[in-house]
Formats: C-alpha cells, structure tokens, sequence
C-alpha cells in the first residue's frame, strides 16, 4: 500500500467520516476558507488512481467511497512507523508513546487491560 501525502490523508479522513459523497460533500467537510474545488478534484483523481478511492457514476457525476478502510491504513502506517523509527520493535514504539505522552492514569489502565486481554488471547491460542 502507498503512503498518502498530507493533502490525500486529510480528504480520506473526511471521506472515511461520511462514508461516501460527491466532490461537494469532500469539500464541504474542508473548514474555512476551504481549498479550492478543482484542487480537491485532483486529490480525489490521484486517490483513485492509488486505489484508495472507488466510484460510482451517476450521470455527470461521481459519487465517492474509501476502497481502503481507515483501520486498514492506520495497520500499515504504524508497520512503517514501527519499523522506520523504532528498529521494528513494537514494544520500543509503546515505550515511546507512553513515556512521551502526558496520559492520564485511566488512560494507562485501559492500555494495560488491552495489553493484558491480547496475552490471554496468545495463551489460548498456543
């Protein structure tokens, strides 16, 4: 899967919010001033051709959704993120993240309840 620039990210993550829509719909989602409509055009041409956008046709008009779920892509970004400035170690990527990071205890109780619920999954699956 490519990487998306900041320009494409931000209209997948609108697209991903409304779930499909026409040009209009994308540019509405844009706070003002918003971008110009040919400029999202151009993003959305260059999101389909990486195929991370599909469309169906009505008339003149294309009417937009996300081919690449936003779960999907968050997975392989932070693989590269993992991997690009931690040496592939996941564990080094939450070390940082939560060193770094001002969480708030009950944050950090839910992250160690998800850490302790995906061990007792590994246990059952072995």
């Amino acid at each position: 899967m490519k990487e998306l620039t900041k320009a494409e990210e931000q209209v997948m993550q609108y697209l991903w919010e409304i779930k499909k829509g026409f040009l209009k719909d994308i540019v509405d989602q844009f706070p003002d001033p918003k971008p110009a409509y040919t400029t999202i055009s151009t993003v959305v041409r260059v999101l389909v051709n990486k195929g991370f956008i599909g469309f169906k046709t009505y008339g003149k008009s294309n009417e937009y959704h996300p081919k690449v779920s936003k779960k999907e892509y968050t997975k392989v970004f932070f693989k590269v993120i993992t991997k690009s400035f931690f040496n592939n170690s996941a564990s080094k990527l939450v070390s940082f993240f939560t060193s770094e990071n001002d969480l708030s205890l009950t944050e950090l109780e839910q992250l160690k309840k998800q850490v302790e619920e995906q061990i007792e999954l590994k246990k059952k699956t072995k």
